[in-house]
């Protein structure tokens, strides 16, 4: 079967590589000159299993509020008169609650605990060298709140089989010795030792060559302009490059998923939440990070690359506004020096924003759509490279129409028209 996958970030390609490993003739369609070149370049570097969770939670509106008055926030909003935005928050605020937390979480874990075994199946068969570590995430507290917050998570993650350890401050300190000039802010923490780092920009390239010698097709420098259906079945992709033609098609674009399906009256809520990063040098390797640490208090990653720091962080919804504030960058800066002030040298850091994907609930959109032959992989917010083998494998047996390793339930585009 002819595959035409639209996207060449990490989802779109991982996509390409399990549909072709299923036997498919694959052509991935991508507007950059490259793979990866947009959201995926230099996101945080956490492959996070366990910290798999949706952003809409009990207690969210009420933090959301504090948050926007504090200088350092973890969110921000632009003003806006976008129906879509509105539609979006609107969604997201009826999914803060227990019950609907309960649902997402383990949908997401579902989804992240197989990924976590694809790659390490990918990564056992093919030699990829993306400056990879399997050293774990450690979420840092500052405060008991956030300790006693994290209660409702411990039993989710036990029932998903997901190896965590609830630690003191001094247990932080032996897991990441970086933080010991810093040891007095920190009270407690959460290991989770099976999450993951690296460079998902290296990652990408080198899946991409390696998709390439086993005969995926890519098609850069083209703008993807229209999707033609005919009697509820996808007929043509236009493009800037010309009409393609394929017997079947994966959407993902990220967060431009949703605009492109709009147009076939398909329900995609993906609103592309603005987030930024750093990356800098390291110059005292002993007091840097060793994996990823995790600052609850301002939601900013800080990882570990060979030779480099990177952090990320910032919610913002801005729509698809690419500026780089100085504001942003102050925040994100802020955090790697109050907690590895001597690791990197911020004044060689290299600023950085993307579009992340992000659905109401949550959980990414895999699977079959209301259009016979089109299918979607898109929505995985901050978890696009943590998800992305599970993700596109579940969608190659889907697309193949074989028995899934998983079960598929309450992922596709369908469960927006059940609600």
């Amino acid at each position: 079967m002819n595959v035409i996958v639209l996207g060449g970030g990490v989802i779109g390609l991982t996509s390409a590589w399990y549909l072709r490993q299923q036997g498919h003739d694959v052509t991935v369609i991508d507007r950059q000159a490259r793979c990866a070149d947009e959201t995926s370049y230099a996101n945080a570097g956490q492959i996070s299993y366990g910290y798999s969770s949706p952003w809409a939670a009990p207690g969210i509106p009420n933090k959301a509020v504090k948050w926007l008055l504090q200088k350092h926030s973890p969110l921000k909003i632009k003003p806006s008169v976008s129906p879509q935005l509105y539609m979006w928050m609107s969604q997201m605020l009826m999914n803060c609650n227990l019950e609907r937390y309960s649902i997402n979480k383990s949908r997401m874990l579902r989804i992240a605990n197989y990924s976590r075994d694809c790659l390490a199946e990918l990564r056992s068969n093919y030699h990829l060298s993306y400056e990879g570590r399997q050293k774990g995430t450690l979420q840092v507290f500052r405060s008991e709140q956030q300790i006693e917050a994290i209660q409702k998570d411990l039993k989710l993650l036990s029932d998903s089989n997901i190896n965590f350890q609830q630690i003191n401050a001094s247990s932080c300190l032996e897991i990441e010795p970086g933080l010991k000039e810093v040891k007095e802010k920190i009270i407690g923490g959460l290991h989770l030792p099976d999450d993951e780092t690296g460079d998902c920009y290296q990652f990408c390239q080198q899946l991409a060559t390696l998709a390439e010698s086993e005969g995926v097709k890519f098609t850069f420098n083209t703008n993807i302009t229209k999707l033609n259906v005919v009697d509820n079945k996808l007929e043509s992709v236009e493009t800037s490059s010309g009409k393609l033609r394929a017997d079947a098609y994966v959407v993902a674009l990220g967060s431009f998923s949703s605009q492109l399906l709009r147009e076939l009256d398909l329900k995609s809520p993906i609103y592309p939440v603005k987030g930024y990063s750093l990356t800098l040098p390291i110059i005292n390797s002993d007091l840097s990070p060793v994996s990823t640490v995790m600052d609850e208090t301002y939601k900013v990653a800080i990882t570990r690359f060979d030779d480099r720091i990177r952090v990320a962080g910032t919610a913002e919804l801005a729509g698809f506004n690419t500026e780089l504030p100085q504001k942003r960058k102050e925040t994100i800066a802020m955090v790697v020096k109050d907690l590895f002030p001597k690791g990197g040298d911020l004044n060689r850091a290299e600023f950085w924003t993307g579009l992340r994907p992000m659905t109401p609930d949550g959980t990414p959109i895999i699977g079959k759509t209301p259009i016979t032959n089109l299918y979607t992989n898109s929505g995985h917010g901050t978890l696009g490279w943590t998800m992305a083998c599970g993700s596109a494998k579940l969608l190659s047996d889907i697309v193949s129409n074989k028995q899934t390793d998983i079960d598929p339930e309450g992922l596709n585009i369908g469960r927006y028209y059940a609600s």
